[in-house]
């Protein structure tokens, strides 16, 4: 069975930082690219970044360019996403999800992922 697990998640303050983990199991975890998605309250889905099967190319919105950072360990099996800087406007659920293949996938729509976290919620508010 596939899982993304994603523990972590909270309220910081704008400018604070916070990190964020996804804990996969169910499949081989190195063969495939990964991204993170999220979803503001009242939103669609903003894909955010994104990180090749390698960990050597990694893609990110411009939202959130220069302040997040997409890493995985794929002897831990498991993607991170260290988030800096951090703005009211980045307030969402943030979801990990598995591409279909080893290169990085850009998008925000649902069915380009054939498996997804459960959502963790991270608050951006003083």
């Amino acid at each position: 069975e596939v899982q993304l697990v994603e523990p972590g998640g909270g309220l910081v303050q704008p400018g604070g930082s916070l990190r964020l983990s996804c804990a996969v199991s169910g499949f081989t975890f190195v063969t495939y690219a990964m991204s993170l998605v999220r979803q503001a309250p009242g939103k669609g889905l903003e894909w955010v970044p994104a990180i090749s099967n390698g960990g050597y190319t990694r893609r990110y919105a411009d939202s959130v360019k220069g302040r997040f950072t997409i890493s995985r360990n794929n002897a831990k099996n498991t993607l991170y996403l260290q988030m800096n800087s951090l703005k009211p406007e980045d307030t969402a659920v943030y979801y990990c999800a598995k591409a279909r293949g080893p290169a990085e996938v850009l998008s925000s729509i649902r069915s380009t992922y054939d498996y997804w976290g459960q959502g963790t919620q991270v608050t951006v508010s003083s």
